[in-house]
């Protein structure tokens, strides 16, 4: 009897945000150059929408940690 195909592994999360936009970026890069096999572009394109969930999830994190710092109201960013 044929053994089923094995399931794709799936990519580990990142260590961190920077990490995670590194990658994300790289591969916005292969995708865009276009020299991609077709099931690698999808691939990619996974991934690369896993990335950008995961630095939403740590961003919108962040958001929520600053308005408990700032007691509830979330103050505008400025760089002085």
């Amino acid at each position: 009897m044929p053994k089923a195909p094995a399931a794709p592994a799936t990519p580990p999360e990142p260590a961190s945000y920077e990490a995670a936009l590194e990658e994300l970026e790289q591969w916005v890069g292969r995708i865009e150059s276009g020299q991609l096999p077709l099931d690698q572009m999808l691939t990619g394109y996974e991934r690369a929408n896993a990335l950008l969930a995961f630095c939403r999830a740590r961003l919108e994190a962040v958001q929520e940690q600053i308005k408990v710092l700032d007691e509830g109201t979330l103050q505008p960013w400025t760089q002085e």
